[in-house]
């Protein structure tokens, strides 16, 4: 399949591009039979003869060209109207019924704070003249009206307020919220790119429309994506603030499957300029080695790294509710564990050239001897929860009562 995309070097563009050559060059199993032989790359820099090549060859047509913000209104119907008419003529011209896709908006449903949007005028007529040709030509028209989208390589600064925002409390920059209460309907990027993928098997979600509301429907004259997330901006806000202090509290907050945290918490990753994309850890260092908490988490514990040098042993506690797994990933050593009040000790020993899990259980107490001579122990341990210090359940007792 050869597929046009134009506006390719948009925000939209560059994500959608960038999958289906995953696609064309075999490097995205996920999406099954889908087979991309070529992409067409269209851009307003491009040529008129490209766009007439493309016209004659593709297979299948993504229309994400248009303007967003223009110097002036009249603007607005040049570029989302104008260009729609000239990519169909040309289409039109080779007897090309390709299935076309219009990126359109909520826009142009002229309804509630969209009534009087010169953008959802032009936007409208746009797509009016899809539904036109398709019923003169035949051509399979999919037309989305898109709510606010945000993800990685979104413009900031332009007509996305979660790209400005992401982009600015990443560099230290000032934002502005007038009303925190505000709520926005977003599409996270690679839902969008994951349904137009599906569009091109034939998968595609329709809808119609009630107002602004999206309504989902087997034969909705519309399209859509499925997933969207409703949130207010002080919402937005206060998570990337919370994504922003991660490095001192080493906090990673929840980020459920398919959540807008989740979405978000990518996004706001791709803003990060390089002199944040590291950051030091604090190691708690003394003759025997260190000891370095590495993550937390908010309901799912802390991860660490512990590094034990030759010949020492580490731990010799226990706890009564706590609990943990220690993986060796470098080096050689035993675990020992004991129950309290037992005398009987289970010996487990570990190794970097085969790296197993080994719970610390409950009631018995425990430590980590580093068996080499020359080697240090390296030792990655996660405990259920995070270290409290008013309540850390940890208490003294060597496992070897003999000692």
């Amino acid at each position: 399949m050869k597929i046009l995309v134009t506006g390719a070097k948009g925000f939209v563009g560059q994500n959608l591009c960038a999958q289906l050559k995953n696609i064309r060059d075999g490097k995205a199993k996920c999406y099954g039979d889908v087979v991309v032989e070529e992409v067409f790359e269209y851009d307003i820099d491009s040529t008129a003869e490209e766009l007439d090549s493309y016209c004659k060859e593709a297979d299948f047509v993504f229309n994400l060209a248009g303007v967003n913000r223009p110097q002036n209104t009249e603007e607005f119907m040049a570029g989302n109207f104008g260009f729609a008419s000239t990519l169909l003529d040309t289409l039109e011209k080779y007897g090309n019924t390709a299935p076309v896709m219009l990126s359109s908006s909520i826009q142009a449903t002229l309804a509630g704070r969209f009534g009087d949007s010169e953008y959802g005028r032009s936007k409208r007529a746009g797509e009016e003249l899809f539904f036109n040709y398709s019923t003169r030509t035949g051509a399979r028209v999919l037309v989305y009206r898109f709510p606010n989208l945000f993800g990685k390589w979104c413009r900031p600064n332009y007509n996305s307020a979660v790209a400005t925002f992401c982009n600015n409390i990443a560099n230290d920059l000032p934002i502005m919220v007038n009303d925190r209460s505000t709520e926005l309907e977003l599409l996270y990027i690679d839902d969008l790119v994951d349904e137009m993928i599906g569009a091109l098997k034939g998968k595609e979600h329709h809808c119609e429309f009630d107002g602004v509301e999206t309504v989902l429907c087997d034969n909705g004259k519309y399209c859509a994506v499925p997933t969207t997330h409703k949130i207010t901006l002080g919402e937005i806000v206060d998570l990337l603030e919370s994504f922003k202090a991660q490095p001192q509290t080493l906090v990673v907050p929840e980020i459920p499957y398919n959540s807008f945290a989740k979405k978000l918490y990518s996004t706001y990753l791709s803003y990060l300029p390089k002199e944040k994309v590291s950051f030091e850890l604090k190691m708690n260092c003394d003759a025997r080695g260190s000891f370095t908490e590495l993550l937390r988490s908010e309901k799912c514990g802390q991860v660490s790294v512990n590094i034990s040098k030759p010949g020492i042993t580490k731990g010799e506690h226990w706890h009564n509710t706590k609990w943990e797994f220690f993986i060796v990933v470098s080096g050689k050593g035993l675990i020992q564990q004991r129950r309290v009040g037992s005398d009987e000790v289970l010996n487990f020993e570990v190794s970097g050239e085969k790296i197993e899990a080994v719970h610390m259980l409950p009631g018995y107490t425990h430590n980590i001897i580093n068996l080499s001579d020359t080697e240090d122990l390296v030792t990655v341990m996660w405990a259920n929860e995070a270290f409290d210090p008013n309540k850390p359940d940890t208490y003294f007792e060597k496992v070897d009562k003999s000692v």
